[in-house]
């Protein structure tokens, strides 16, 4: 930054992800920025663009990266939200680290790239520890989700929660504090970690530090069928026409009936891209389950309930799904399936059927094509 007529003379330091993932050598997605010594009207006179609400933030004017004023905070209330902010020129750099979440993410790096690390995070990176800062980690229900996060992105690195920090989130998850987590940042943080490479870490970190039970008590239930759960989130087809996150939370969630489904769904506010395919797969778990053989009256049914006429797109996705869990089944219902597309509405039209006459004879041609491709 020592180029930057916007900087110059400013105590500027790179702050946060970026060093972190820098020296992990894992991908650099953003550039942070903390100011140290500087005043809101500093900034602006350099023509940086004001947009923090709650603290001073501002957005460079050329390379649109985040520059926020070295802050503290206070707690002051319950939840994530219950703090009071302090930014002056007064906050030290260290001031300004130690409010951060996890060692890891409480480095600084100077303009020469002289690594400020006052809490020990290059030694947790190196040992592949997620160890929080301070005691003040408490104050913060939300750093329980994050945590379980970073956990998702850098399982496969080797990392694991420092002993002393489960503990913390531990006493988070039983003290009531997760009960101020609002849906939607449950769910933010969730869907953040469904498109990590180990979502299940995310979910079996919560499992161990007893918040899953609070946050998502359907899952929490039945130890057995959560470890089942787990090992699926691996498993799923090709993306299209849904996006990984969809898949993986609907292979989470398969096994619960629907009443408890949508009680979940409807608690964490889920959208509606997530709660449909779920009830999709669900729908395709119980044929893989089903005692007896596949029958044209059941794979109509299906065909129907997952609207596979319309949206054909959805129909090779969740076959190969089934396919995973049963190659001879899905191959059953591909074939009833493409015999049954066969039937085209328009010629029903043209024979005279009309309305609910139409919607009858339909039906019945399509299950009788299936019928014939299952036999």
């Amino acid at each position: 930054m020592s180029g930057d007529r916007h900087t110059a003379g400013l105590a500027v330091y790179r702050v946060g992800g970026a060093v972190r993932d820098a020296r992990l050598g894992w991908p650099v997605v953003d550039q942070d920025w903390v100011v140290v010594g500087a005043t809101p009207e500093a900034m602006l006179e350099r023509g940086f663009k004001p947009v923090g609400r709650d603290f001073p933030v501002f957005l460079h004017p050329e390379s649109h990266e985040e520059y926020a004023l070295a802050r503290t905070e206070r707690k002051a209330g319950h939840g994530y939200t219950g703090f009071v902010v302090h930014a002056s020129p007064e906050v030290t750099l260290e001031e300004d680290l130690e409010r951060r979440d996890l060692t890891i993410n409480a480095m600084a790096e100077a303009p020469d790239g002289t690594l400020v690390d006052p809490f020990g995070g290059q030694r947790d990176l190196e040992a592949r520890l997620l160890r929080h800062v301070s005691p003040a980690f408490v104050e913060d229900p939300l750093r329980v989700l994050r945590t379980a996060r970073f956990l998702a992105r850098y399982r496969g690195l080797g990392f694991a929660v420092a002993d002393e920090t489960q503990g913390l989130m531990r006493w988070l998850a039983e003290s009531g504090e997760l009960g101020h987590l609002v849906a939607e940042r449950i769910w933010v943080e969730t869907e953040k970690a469904l498109g990590e490479p180990r979502p299940q870490a995310y979910f079996g970190c919560l499992r161990d530090c007893a918040a899953l039970a609070v946050l998502m008590p359907e899952l929490a239930g039945d130890a057995t069928r959560l470890h089942e759960a787990l090992e699926r989130l691996a498993q799923v087809p090709e993306a299209p026409p849904w996006t990984m996150a969809q898949w993986r939370w609907a292979r989470l969630v398969e096994h619960l009936d629907e009443p408890v489904r949508d009680a979940l769904h409807d608690r964490l506010k889920v959208p509606n891209a997530y709660r449909d395919l779920a009830r999709q797969v669900a729908l395709s778990r119980t044929l893989w389950l089903a005692d007896a053989p596949l029958d044209a009256r059941r794979a109509l049914d299906w065909l129907n309930a997952i609207d596979g006429w319309r949206r054909s797109d959805r129909v090779p996705a969740l076959l190969a799904l089934i396919g995973r869990e049963s190659p001879a089944l899905a191959d059953r219902l591909e074939r009833g399936w493409r015999a049954a597309a066969r039937i085209e509405p328009r010629e029903l039209l043209d024979a005279g059927f009309r309305g609910g006459e139409l919607g009858a004879e339909l039906a019945r041609r399509r299950q009788a094509a299936i019928g014939e491709a299952l036999a």
